[in-house]
């Protein structure tokens, strides 16, 4: 069974007029005109979504500085999780709430993480978010610590725990090294997440490329341990970038090549590589959700 995840937020923010900027991104519609994070939630939602994750993402102080986050981060995170709930109440099928567990020090930057600062921030994201969402995503990970930190975090908290890694993007060369951000094995990956508890292994917020050899990978590294992990994906829509080039540097461009109808064809493939779980990453949007929901009714 295809459990079809929402698509990139901060894209569908920009693309409905909300305020969207560096280096807020999608934090800046949850302080200033909240109505449309509502209105992204429900658009993946009546796309088809059975999973729609926090507008938390962005809740951390590389987005929003120190000073505000002291002031405001459990507020926000807290309203994130109220919207996103909201957005599923009355719906007229069930839809599962995700709380979005970001990368703390910056996506794609493996190197800034700070594990002696990581408690302090996470707690403020845990406890908002908590008395709204039905499971845990931590996500776009470039490494193992984080997901540590992650789970050590939640503590005994019972509710499932999803962990998302980021990927190293096809070089220059075409190359694709099938890798966490950090080097580290996607075999790794896997022994962290069940060590964690992990109900779920994702891959995120890297080309769509990239992905099919992970999951494969993955699937393999489990099977030999003998555990039991769902797979998912959520891609972005990102132009091909060098790895050495951080996110959220600017607002990047978008693919051209990558609409409704190619990006499913990526997605065939990785649910035949054995994810059960796909959605969208930045760039993704509800008609990409909406063509991945004709594909998994059509199996049922």
């Amino acid at each position: 069974m295809l459990t079809i995840l929402d698509g990139g937020l901060g894209r569908e923010l920009k693309r409905l007029g909300a305020p969207f900027q560096q280096p807020e991104w999608s934090a800046l519609a949850l302080m200033e005109a909240p109505e449309t994070v509502t209105q992204a939630h429900r658009a993946f939602i009546d796309a088809g979504a059975d999973v729609i994750t926090t507008n938390a993402y962005a809740v951390v102080p590389f987005h929003i500085g120190e000073e505000r986050f002291a002031e405001r981060g459990l507020e926000l995170a807290s309203l994130a999780g109220k919207l996103a709930r909201e957005s599923v109440t009355g719906q007229p099928r069930s839809v599962t709430v995700a709380g979005s567990l970001p990368p703390l020090f910056g996506s794609y930057q493996p190197e800034l993480f700070d594990a002696a600062r990581a408690p302090e921030l996470l707690a403020p994201l845990v406890e908002g978010q908590a008395p709204y969402v039905d499971v845990w995503l931590a996500e776009t990970l470039s490494a193992t610590e984080e997901a540590k930190a992650v789970a050590q975090a939640l503590g005994d908290d019972q509710r499932p725990r999803w962990f998302s890694f980021t990927l190293q993007d096809a070089d220059e060369s075409s190359q694709q090294p099938c890798a966490l951000r950090s080097g580290e094995t996607i075999e790794s990956a896997v022994d962290t997440v069940v060590a964690a508890g992990g109900e779920a292994l994702l891959f995120n917020c890297s080309q769509a490329e990239v992905m099919e050899e992970a999951i494969r990978r993955a699937r393999a590294a489990i099977d030999a341990k003998g555990a039991e992990l769902r797979l998912g994906v959520y891609a972005n829509s990102f132009v091909p970038q060098s790895n050495r080039i951080a996110a959220n540097s600017g607002v990047s461009d978008m693919r051209d090549d990558l609409g409704a109808e190619a990006y499913a064809e990526f997605a065939q493939r990785w649910q035949a590589a054995g994810a059960t779980m796909i959605g969208g990453c930045c760039g993704i949007g509800p008609e990409h959700i909406e063509m991945l929901t004709r594909i998994a009714r059509s199996q049922a």
